[in-house]
Parts: structure tokens; sequence; C-alpha cells
């Protein structure tokens, strides 16, 4: 059960859970009109985790990539357009790469298979590692400068905000009831962070950390991914659109830029580079992705492949609204028989159609011998089918 809370302390979206989130870049542009975003490219193009980009310089990237079956630091090559990768470990993963100020080197968040959260030091070049914090299960950091980490911690089944000193190796809880993300206030001295403290919306809110004196900022709904443009201007992310703030002269946030791009939903973790000239997004791909993965399993007859991108408690109704059975285990003694007994088994699919988080597929199947058309609708949510309805 503790493996189980930490995992869901660390990430939002689980590796386990395999939902397929890439990085996007764009460009930021100031016209006449106000910002755009141009030359948008997928920068990590991989079936999987990719997340919590970070602006090492403003040619290379480093994230957090899934790659054989665990989580490693990927560094992504704007110039040359390359991914290559600073470490390999064994048994567990790295998230939430950042460059240590004043060293080449790289710290990231590690998660060990057998559960163990620790924070470390990353060799640039070779990968070698070294434990940081050993008394500290460090979930979301940030660098103030090189011996002082601003970091969402765990403690017990929640998250603290806690200011730890390196050098003198004290660590001072802040206050509780924290979120993910923590960034420098540009032109100040100031750290933002997200309270949580209510639960009916969350406040990010700004930390002086030479005082530890704390003032709301904003209040930001139900929104937790944030940064900051050079300017002052608050980026914030929400579902498929990023809005934008000024706290110094704008009194109500505004739409910054919506993306209508299938394969960019749910837009998560955000961050500029130093000149705020260039934008990194977190997205889900397109549902449809979902759909297609299962109906692959299906027509290989692969019950393990075709369940992969079922919830837990996904549930199965007969159109309109009446529950069949609930949860993938069921599915899994409904179909596998099915699939076993079936060699002739095979769907197509006549028409296709993707709206928000639903896909309504019309489909041609044939089954001992016969063939027949069918109506699916898939609703899709956090990276997982979570219920379908037959027609």
């Amino acid at each position: 059960m503790k493996k189980l809370i930490l995992l869901f302390l660390l990430i939002s979206t689980l590796i386990t859970a395999q939902t397929n989130t890439e990085i996007h870049l764009f460009d930021i542009e100031i016209s006449g009109e106000g910002y755009k975003l141009t030359n948008g490219k997928n920068i990590s193009n991989n079936k999987g985790y990719d997340s919590q980009p970070y602006f090492y310089n403003d040619n290379l990237i480093l994230f957090a990539s899934a790659r054989n079956g665990q989580t490693d630091i990927a560094k992504y090559n704007v110039r040359d357009q390359e991914i290559s990768y600073i470490n390999n470990t064994e048994n567990g993963g790295e998230y939430s790469p950042q460059k240590i100020p004043n060293s080449k080197n790289v710290s990231a968040v590690r998660l060990d298979n057998d559960g163990l959260q620790r924070f470390y030091t990353y060799n640039f070049k070779t990968g070698k590692d070294k434990e940081l914090l050993p008394n500290l299960k460090v979930a979301y950091p940030f660098w103030l400068n090189k011996n002082t980490l601003i970091a969402s911690v765990i403690v017990n089944d929640s998250l603290h905000l806690i200011a730890s000193n390196l050098k003198n190796k004290t660590n001072t809880t802040v206050t509780k009831m924290v979120g993910r993300s923590i960034h420098k206030i540009p032109n100040s001295n100031l750290v933002s962070f997200i309270s949580k403290e209510n639960k009916e919306y969350w406040l990010l809110k700004s930390l002086n950390p030479e005082t530890l004196e704390i003032k709301t900022i904003c209040s930001l709904g139900k929104s937790e991914d944030v940064t900051w443009l050079t300017n002052g201007t608050l980026l914030i992310s929400k579902g498929n659109s990023i809005y934008k703030f000024n706290p110094k002269k704008d009194k109500n946030l505004s739409l910054f830029f919506n993306f209508t791009d299938e394969n960019i939903n749910n837009i998560s973790r955000i961050a500029v580079n130093a000149t705020s000239t260039k934008l990194a997004i977190v997205a889900e791909v397109s549902p449809e992705y979902l759909a297609e993965e299962q109906l692959q399993g299906y027509n290989k007859r692969d019950i393990d492949a075709f369940l992969k991108p079922y919830a837990k408690n996904v549930k199965v109704f007969n159109f309109p609204n009446k529950l069949n059975y609930e949860g993938v285990e069921k599915m899994r003694e409904n179909y596998a028989s099915f699939f076993k007994n079936t060699p002739d088994l095979h769907c197509k699919i006549l028409k296709r159609i993707v709206y928000k988080d639903k896909i309504i597929d019309h489909e041609l199947v044939t089954a001992n011998g016969r063939t027949f058309k069918a109506v699916a609708i898939y609703t899709m949510k956090n990276g997982k089918i979570t219920s379908v309805t037959f027609m």
C-alpha cells in the first residue's frame, strides 16, 4: 500500500499505466495581436510516458522518457533534433530532471522498482549517480541556487513544501498540502508554488525563501501546471489550452493559446527557456491511439495487448446505458476464451469518429464464419479507456 501511495504522489500519470504522453516544442512569437506559437514539433515521439521537460539551456531540453520498461533522463538537442540519454538505471527510473546551478550535472528523482524513492545527482557526461538528500522523499524539486533546494516532499500521505540547505544539511518545512509546480518568479527574489489546502480550488502562492513569508497570487481552479515568462506573465495549462495572467496588471485570466491539433490533449507540464522564446508542453496523444491499440490486440487475439488500454474499473454498457459488467478482469474472463476459440476473428473499421474524449467506431466484424456490423463507443480518461458502449 505504501508503495502505491508513493507512486501516486510522484507522478500524476503513472508510467505503469502506460499513458502515451508526448513533448511538443514551439517558438514563442510576439505580434501586434499578442502571442503566437509557431514551428510546433513533437520532440519525444516515443510510445509511452514522456514528461517533465526542463531547459538545460537554449539548445538542450531534459525530460523523463520511457524506454525498455523503465524511465531514464533524456536530452533533446534542438539544433540537431536528436535524442540521447544521460543514464541507464537498472531496476528503477528517473523523474523531474533539472540542471544543478553552477554545475553541468543534473539532478533527478529516482524511484526504484521496490518503491524506494530518493534524490540523486547524475554526471552529465558519464551518468554516474550520487545520492543528495538521503532523508527526504523528494517528489518535485526546484533549485534556488547550488546549495538551496525547494521541493514538494512526500510526508506520510501528502506533499509538504520543504526548503533544504545542502551545505548546512538542514531541512525546513514551509507549508503543507502543496502541488508539483515550483518556479522562480521573474524579476524578484520570490518562488511560486501551488497550495492545495482548499479542496474546492487551488491557489498559486509566493514564498520569500529568506523570510519564509507566503502571499497569495491568484486562484488556479483545479489547474496545477504553470510556468513564468520573463516579463512576469504566468502561463497556466488547462485542457487543450494555455491561459495567461500578469499579477501586476491583469484582473482575470485570458487565453494565451488554444491547440487544435488532435494529438495535443490534456496538457500538463509546461516549461519555457530562459529568454521566453521557446515553450515545451506535455500532452496526451489523440484518444484514437487507445482505440487503435485495443483493435490491434483484438485482431491478433492477444488478450494482454487487447486489455492494455483499458482502465482497471472499465465499465461495459449495452446502448444506451445498461451496465453489462465492470472491471478489466471480468473483461479478460469474457474475451480470453472467445479469442482462443475464434480463429477467424477480425474487426474492420468502416468509419471512425473522434470527438473530444470519445471514439465512435462503425465496425465490420467476422467471427465463426459470420460477418456482421456493430457500433462501439469508447470514452477515454487519463490515458485509459474507461467505458465502452455497444450498439
